[in-house]
């Protein structure tokens, strides 16, 4: 009697926990909506999503959120460029190559750069990576996208590589002994055989970088500058949408007024872009599944 009881009250326990998490979900989603939809009934959605100049805090607003997009697009794919390559290939690497020992020690000090406060790299990139790319680039701005992007995506370098190494670690061993009994070499096995089969981890670890990327907010803030402007040039000073919310929210900008709401519209639609990408990544391992079933 006392074990069933036991086993009842941590029941309980584990469903509030599960419908903390949603219900906090949703209310974040709640909040989202619902002062995004305040903002939108004074300003078409047409004009948000399609316009080309973004200052609300001007005498004169305009609401075109595509600068602030731009610019993080810029910037993730900079990052994405960067983490993408190396974390696939340093988790090739650590499943199919390293020795056990070399593998226990290199996994746990990558996965340091994952533990460094994200203002570090934001300082590192403005103070460092910066002025040493303006030898190179002598036309580049002292805030730009280009230096946030490449630190951005040795932040995240660690997050790609530990996932898709656990995803290629968890394929049997069996698929790697009948690709190396049919003559394959090592290369072949870990390419042809590996890397495919365990393409939902690794998918999922690239979708969840990107998410990650778009997300991140103090080393663009610190790095890229403060300027929405439309444009692909890396080297210029930008904005993005994490940038944005956290200059409206030093609390300069009244609450209730329209221009304090545009941060919840921009909120919003940064949750349905990571929305979209989780979706994607789904998508792509159902039909990995069916095509390999």
């Amino acid at each position: 009697m006392h074990t069933r009881r036991l086993e009842w009250i941590i029941e309980r326990a584990l469903f509030l926990c599960a419908a903390l998490s949603v219900l906090t979900t949703a209310g974040i989603i709640v909040v989202l909506a619902v002062e995004t939809f305040e903002f939108l009934r004074e300003v078409p959605v047409v004009e948000f999503l399609t316009g080309t100049e973004w200052t609300p805090l001007f005498a004169t607003p305009r609401f075109g959120v595509l600068p602030l997009v731009a610019g993080t697009m810029l910037v993730s794919a900079i990052a994405m460029v960067v983490a993408l390559p190396m974390g696939l290939l340093s988790a090739v690497y650590l499943s199919e190559y390293a020795p056990d020992g070399l593998r226990r020690i290199v996994k746990p000090v990558l996965e340091i750069l994952a533990g460094v406060p994200t203002v570090v790299y934001g300082y590192f990139a403005l103070m460092f990576v910066t002025p040493l790319l303006q030898r190179v680039f002598p036309q580049m701005a002292g805030f730009n996208a280009l230096s946030p992007g490449i630190v951005m995506g040795i932040m995240i370098l660690p997050l790609v590589s530990s996932l898709s190494e656990d995803a290629m670690r968890a394929v049997p061993q069996g698929l790697r002994e009948g690709a190396y009994a049919l003559g394959a070499t090592r290369m072949q096995t870990a390419l042809q055989v590996v890397v495919p089969a365990a393409f939902s981890g690794i998918t999922a670890a690239f979708i969840l970088a990107v998410s990650r990327a778009v997300g991140e907010t103090m080393i663009v803030a610190i790095a890229a500058g403060q300027q929405p402007r439309l444009t692909a040039n890396p080297f210029v000073p930008l904005e993005t949408m994490t940038a944005y919310i956290v200059q409206v929210s030093l609390g300069d900008t009244p609450q209730g007024t329209l221009e304090y709401r545009t941060i919840f519209a921009v909120g919003m639609l940064l949750f349905l872009m990571t929305f979209v990408l989780n979706m994607v990544s789904t998508w792509l391992r159902e039909r990995f599944r069916e095509e390999y079933s």
